[in-house]
């Protein structure tokens, strides 16, 4: 049986590629249970530096599997909220993993994909890439995605997105705010490939810092902000990586 999430490890980056082409690499509990290990597996692998996020085929991902969506109507509310944050804990996952995130898209990226997309901390999508959560159009609501979009577009633009379930190309997607960089088709994966490899050269421990602050900012004041960063801003000056890299430079 082919393994719904393939995992490879190679010069520090760990790429997580979704497996089921055929099914335009929908979500489906297999395919949750294989980057749900994933995770856990760069979180306490020291040799992980990066973590990728890509799609087989044509697509990145295009959402919940349907088959699955479709039985669940006729299982409990718990059962169905458990289900639910089998996603949701992967959210949860990427947001404090203490290391950085890409998601690779090419093709669509549609509803519970748009949303695993955005949950990274960085989007490289190709020219021709989609994105959408059309999920209003099936009767369904993207509530497992709302936080990440919300918080990507703002609410006016995210209540559009929703309440037409239209799909957006790569370009709108970039100036809304749901991707961070949109290459040429045929130059993603080496514009990816090269982006991560930056990535992994970078300090874990900067990286770690960086990532717990832009988390802790989200309940803050602005004053609580500055405070809280200037807190993480002098445990960094503590830090062997921060030693030896300025070190480096002066002595250049």
């Amino acid at each position: 049986m082919t393994e719904p999430v393939v995992t490879t490890l190679d010069a520090g980056v760990l790429t997580l590629t979704l497996n089921r082409p055929d099914k335009r690499n929908a979500l489906d509990a297999a395919t949750l249970d294989g980057l749900a290990e994933g995770l856990a597996r760069a979180e306490l692998e020291r040799g992980v530096r990066v973590v990728a996020i890509r799609g087989a085929g044509k697509d990145f991902c295009a959402g919940a599997d349907l088959d699955e969506l479709l039985a669940s109507a006729d299982h409990t509310t718990e059962e169905n909220e458990r289900a639910a944050l089998g996603l949701g804990e992967l959210f949860l996952a990427l947001r404090r993993l203490p290391k950085p995130s890409v998601a690779v898209v090419q093709g669509r990226a549609l509803a519970g994909g748009a949303g695993l997309a955005t949950a990274c901390d960085l989007v490289i999508a190709s020219a021709s890439s989609q994105f959408g959560y059309p999920e209003i159009n099936r009767g369904f609501v993207p509530a497992m995605v709302m936080t990440m979009l919300r918080r990507s577009v703002g609410e006016k633009r995210a209540f559009e997105l929703v309440a037409t379930g239209r799909q957006v190309d790569a370009t709108e997607a970039m100036a809304l705010g749901l991707v961070s960089r949109v290459v040429p088709d045929d130059q993603l994966a080496a514009e990816s490939n090269a982006l991560m490899s930056t990535l992994a050269t970078r300090s874990a421990t900067a990286f770690a810092l960086t990532k717990q602050l832009f988390v802790e900012l989200d309940d803050r004041s602005f004053d609580e902000g500055i405070f809280l960063g200037a807190r993480v801003n002098a445990l960094s000056r503590n830090t062997d990586d921060f030693r030896k890299a300025i070190a480096g430079f002066l002595n250049k």
